[in-house]
């Protein structure tokens, strides 16, 4: 990472801006940082950096003798994942929720921006190209859930999934994992809360209509721009934004409250069009909004620094100029309270305009509660019935 280090000092130096921004975008050009770009043609990420927990890092040169071979496209790997247990907890303050589940490892969304992007180093391999591409399939999820919510002395709350990689990504349509996990949760009567930028979730509306009934599912679709050749660069395997709209439209058509979440706020980028997407978004049946702005933990910085050099040059001294005005001066910080809209007068413009627009549009205006108190607990195979 030291090259982006570089290559960020360059750009921000004082005298003539724009050509030092040339000049660090020609620094990551030659130093063999970024991978060839017929590699990974239809991926956000330009570079593959070794993990933060690796004793060594390795870097390809040309060392004069034409002997740097032309590699193939990196195409999408799933490996199977046996993990022992699928509920995640967690105690922030920040969040909605205190348990989750995630049915896949990576994602093939490949968003420039995730801030799950970093616990693929947890496995050896990059939070670059590699988080994009090698990815984890966990088939026997809906087989853990059941046995784990079955457990004498389990407390019903909602459960939260695509909070870390989408649940609806491109390989669902293969693994199906996430319908056998709706399954569970509908044969209990558990509530669940799911967010995604896919439009395969209307695959699976037979059965969250259902449970919709019952009071027992919320939607989140997350609808980051309306520009359709941006969400192409920095979202490259989603949905596009039409298609997420269309995925709003028949979900609330059905009965399935639905919200839109604008994630993340990007300043410089997508920033200007908060109050269209809340519009657009309410047209087509959205009751409910919520929003994050751009997060940048440990290695997610230096790729999404990669992507505004190969993207947006002119523009990359003041998206991080109004992006470190919210963050105390630095890239990412990561206190609660702070970490997801920031901190300071730009952060507040932000958030004043969000409030503004969704009172409006009548949006969050009255929040439904998911139901728990009609969960029955199942008995799976494995689970031990009692006695008496």
């Amino acid at each position: 990472m030291d090259i982006i280090n570089s290559a960020d000092k360059i750009a921000f130096s004082n005298s003539n801006s724009q050509e030092n921004v040339a000049k660090a975008n020609i620094l990551l050009a030659e130093s063999g940082m970024r991978v060839q770009s017929t590699r990974n043609r239809g991926r956000a990420a330009g570079i593959n950096p070794d993990g933060r927990f690796e004793q060594y890092s390795y870097q390809s040169f040309d060392d004069g003798w034409q002997t740097l071979e032309e590699l193939e496209p990196f195409k999408t790997e799933v490996q199977i994942e046996q993990p022992r247990t699928v509920i995640s907890r967690n105690d922030s303050p920040d969040l909605p929720f205190d348990r989750s589940v995630n049915p896949y490892r990576g994602c093939e969304h490949g968003c420039i921006y995730c801030f799950a992007r970093p616990s693929h180093s947890y496995m050896g391999l990059s939070a670059g190209l590699d988080f994009e591409v090698k990815l984890f399939a966990k088939p026997n999820t809906a087989r853990l859930l059941a046995k784990e919510i079955s457990k004498p002395g389990y407390t019903v709350k909602p459960i939260a999934i695509g909070t870390n990689t989408d649940p609806y990504q491109p390989i669902e349509k293969k693994w199906r994992i996430m319908r056998e996990v709706l399954q569970v949760l509908e044969n209990a009567n558990h509530p669940v809360s799911i967010i995604t930028k896919s439009a395969l979730i209307l695959r699976d509306i037979d059965i969250l209509g259902r449970m919709a009934q019952k009071g027992l599912v919320r939607v989140a679709i997350s609808v980051t721009t309306m520009d359709a050749k941006l969400a192409r660069s920095m979202e490259p395997r989603a949905s596009t934004p039409h298609l997420r709209l269309k995925a709003i439209q028949e979900l609330s058509q059905v009965g399935i409250p639905v919200a839109v979440y604008l994630g993340p706020v990007i300043p410089a980028i997508n920033d200007h069009e908060m109050e269209r997407i809340l519009d657009a978004a309410h047209a087509q049946g959205a009751t409910e909004a919520n929003y994050v702005l751009l997060r940048l933990p440990l290695e997610v910085a230096p790729l999404f620094k990669d992507w505004l050099l190969r993207n947006y040059p002119d523009r990359y001294r003041h998206v991080l100029s109004l992006l470190r005005s919210m963050r105390g001066g630095k890239d990412y910080d990561a206190e609660w309270g702070k970490r997801m809209r920031g901190d300071g007068p730009y952060a507040w413009q932000i958030y004043r305009r969000f409030e503004i627009a969704c009172k409006r549009l009548g949006i969050n205006r009255q929040v439904k509660k998911l139901r728990t108190d009609l969960f029955t607990p199942l008995h799976p195979d494995g689970v031990q019935l009692a006695l008496f």
